[in-house]
């Protein structure tokens, strides 16, 4: 793993002004090598107790890897063990609705609104006494992770975000798209229905599965790997955070009054500021923009990789190494 490690690091800097990622020379580690995380540990944090995974030194920089929809933290099985043995401290957390993390209260909204999920992150860190981090994502976890960069730059050191930039608010979500792009977001609007919340929550399964096939067309993944990260979806919130998650973007859903001077400050889209690295699998089936629509919104240092090899939406589980390699370059901008 060390050799593998160095590896990274030099093929990193390597392959920076490219914008392109030769998996072939990165490292010979394939994904899928590791099974499961040897432990998982509990936090209460904010309103949530969070079950969370942890590699690594507790003296090493944190990495913070955030999931997303219909996946969960097994996502980064293989990343985790390259970041730790470069000297990473990695924290892994499932976010709320997914696996071992639950409210605390009975009585809390169980909000799936995007900035709550992000505060989420922050209240994490603060219980963990984490200051600063390194915020890698993808989906879910990179909008968690462009809002506390957006908005607290200061608890996020570097940005490791695939598919670009994710910041937006229910005035964007208003807008209408082109026929051909609204039909990749069919979902979306499936659940704005009861019919679509009672679907999801008697299909979950099969609905997750069917979503991984289409936004990775070119990833072979098998019933283990499918099923291991299925069972986070047995969380009795998790149905009621994806619906509010998805009915909130179309404004069909009511936000949480607190947050309404943080929601006009990303209506305006605000610039990012800390150094980033954007990703993308070259054979993404999800809804996502072309890079050199974003590469604007990103003020500090920035490059953007492709990710080729038929690599889809999942990419840091379908592409470790390069996931693992970005986060690697970009503490290093």
């Amino acid at each position: 793993m060390t050799i593998a490690t160095a590896k990274l690091v030099k093929s990193g800097s390597a392959n920076a002004q490219s914008g392109q990622i030769n998996l072939a020379e990165a490292t010979p580690i394939q994904a899928g090598m590791n099974k499961s995380f040897s432990s998982l540990k509990q936090i209460d944090a904010g309103a949530l107790n969070v079950g969370y995974a942890e590699a690594g030194s507790i003296d090493g920089s944190v990495v913070m890897l955030l999931h997303g929809w219909p996946y969960d933290i097994h996502s980064f099985i293989d990343v985790a063990p390259l970041l730790a043995s470069a000297g990473y401290r990695v924290i892994i957390p499932y976010l709320r609705g997914y696996g071992t993390t639950k409210f605390l209260s009975n009585e809390t909204f169980r909000s799936g609104q995007p900035l709550a999920i992000a505060l989420d992150i922050i209240a994490l860190m603060d219980a963990l006494k984490i200051k600063q981090a390194i915020l890698a994502g993808f989906d879910w976890g990179a909008r968690t992770a462009n809002i506390i960069a957006a908005l607290w730059p200061e608890r996020c050191k570097a940005l490791v975000s695939v598919s670009g930039y994710l910041i937006s608010s229910q005035k964007s979500g208003k807008m209408p798209l082109p026929p051909k792009a609204e039909l990749q977001w069919w979902y979306q609007y499936y659940f704005a229905t009861e019919r679509g919340r009672a679907g999801y929550d008697k299909y979950r399964y099969d609905f997750a599965k069917l979503i991984w096939q289409i936004a990775s067309p070119q990833w072979i993944f098998d019933d283990v790997t499918f099923d291991r990260s299925a069972a986070s979806f047995d969380n009795p919130d998790h149905v009621s955070i994806v619906i509010h998650n998805y009915r909130w973007r179309l404004g069909l859903a009511e936000g949480e009054p607190k947050y309404d001077a943080l929601e006009k400050q990303l209506a305006d889209a605000p610039i990012i500021t800390v150094p980033t690295i954007t990703l993308e699998g070259d054979a993404n089936g999800a809804p996502h923009l072309d890079s050199n629509s974003y590469a604007s919104k990103f003020s500090g240092n920035y490059s953007h990789h492709t990710i080729a090899g038929g690599i889809g939406h999942n990419l840091p589980q379908e592409a470790p190494q390069a996931f693992a390699k970005a986060v690697i370059e970009v503490d290093g901008y």
